[in-house]
């Protein structure tokens, strides 16, 4: 409840009951292991943001490349990750977290303290072929990179929805 203190449910219900698309991406959030919770409200957009809270790394969206263009690369090499993190987000219709979200959803507790999780790249960094990841460790996040092919059975990713 700490998560959305002041929030109340009877609007955030409302506005589910009005978009059923966005109940079914929670729903498919919740069915690969991201624990969905509300962690904010945009005041501005009137949107009320929820984001996977799962303590690790949602694990029905791991073992996954960064994207596309890094599942082609693998699979021509006859390696075949289960998918790639923007095409699930895409198929999801939810947000891949930014470093900025990430960061923030580390002040709500302790996250991905044995997993870790792709986060949106920047296309400076894609473009040359890496991607970017990050994770608690030490009671720090920290951010680091690999390139976009890369797949391991403790990194998937978090999203983020607006409803």
């Amino acid at each position: 409840m700490d998560r959305h203190e002041g929030l109340e449910w009877a609007t955030m219900q409302e506005k589910l009951d009005a978009l059923p698309e966005k109940l079914w991406s929670l729903y498919e959030m919740e069915m690969t292991g991201g624990e969905p919770d509300v962690v904010g409200h945009d005041k501005e957009t009137d949107e009320y943001i929820f984001v996977d809270c799962s303590a690790e790394s949602p694990e029905g969206r791991r073992n996954l490349v960064y994207d596309r263009e890094a599942q082609e690369k693998r699979e021509k090499k006859g390696v075949y990750p289960e998918g790639n993190v923007i095409d699930m987000a895409a198929a999801m219709d939810i947000e891949v977290l930014t470093e900025e979200q990430y960061r923030d959803l580390q002040k709500l507790g302790d996250f991905d303290t044995k997993t870790s999780s792709w986060v949106k790249t920047p296309s400076d960094i894609r473009k040359l072929g890496g991607a970017i990841f990050m994770d608690r460790r030490y009671d720090h996040i920290f951010v680091y990179h690999n390139s976009a092919p890369s797949f391991y059975s403790s990194r998937g990713f978090r999203g983020s929805l607006r409803v």
